[in-house]
């Protein structure tokens, strides 16, 4: 059995969430498909300490404290994946939900032919993202996602962990034995005590240091053999 698909629903009127969640239930259980639904009445609610563990999120624009558009503006800092669905009385409001990337938007009243439709568009995207590997990891007081494929490096710093991405720098809290736990062995390779590297992304080896991406990382005298090893492995495996 597959993982359930992770839903969150933000409405804060009680009427329209208990139509939202019954289409969402009908759909699934029309389609044979696993949802683990989680309610918000406000964004403001959903945006505090995010998890970034959704798999697709059905927003109303217009809520009393924290709209949906400044909501998924939010959730965007820290979750580029989540697929978003917007909710909304008035069409014209649609085209906003473009600016944060959202899939597709529904017009209320909801019905089940049309909220199907959108769907039936949305989840070949949210099936693409699933399969994608990604890590979880603390940030400014939530949980930021990020694909394991975009990490140039990680550093420690005093108490910090820095991910480099392809994206940006990011800093987040946590240990590199747990992270080197939690990340591909085959792909992640510590080089020293402070750097964790990404092998698809070491542009060349001279001496003592390493390039990855563009900077330069020093290999340590105790980690040089199984590094060196870890990347030819790596190299042979992926040309």
């Amino acid at each position: 059995m597959s993982m359930p698909i992770q839903v969150a629903i933000v409405e804060d009127d009680d009427h329209d969430r208990a139509i939202l969640k019954d289409c969402l239930i009908r759909y699934a259980k029309d389609k044979d498909i696993h949802l683990n639904i989680r309610e918000y009445t406000d964004g403001e609610d959903l945006v505090i300490g995010y998890s970034a563990d959704y798999d697709l999120i059905l927003m109303d624009i217009h809520m009393r404290f924290l709209n949906g558009m400044r909501a998924a503006g939010k959730i965007r800092e820290v979750d580029q994946d989540v697929a978003l669905i917007f909710i909304t009385n008035l069409s014209q409001y649609a085209i906003e939900g473009y600016k944060v990337r959202a899939a597709d938007y529904l017009i209320k009243p909801l019905n089940d032919f049309s909220f199907a439709e959108c769907i039936n568009r949305v989840l070949p995207q949210i099936n693409r993202e699933r399969r994608r590997d990604t890590i979880t990891i603390p940030h400014n007081g939530g949980k930021m996602k990020l694909e394991t494929d975009l990490i140039r490096f990680i550093e420690v710093q005093d108490h910090d962990i820095i991910f480099v991405t392809n994206k940006g720098r990011y800093i987040s809290k946590g240990t590199m034995k747990d992270l080197e736990e939690r990340l591909n062995p085959d792909q992640f390779c510590r080089c020293n005590r402070c750097y964790l590297v990404n092998l698809q992304y070491v542009d060349s080896y001279q001496g003592t240091n390493v390039t990855v991406a563009g900077d330069q990382i020093q290999v340590s005298r105790g980690r040089k053999k199984a590094f060196l090893d870890a990347l030819n492995l790596y190299m042979n495996r992926h040309g």
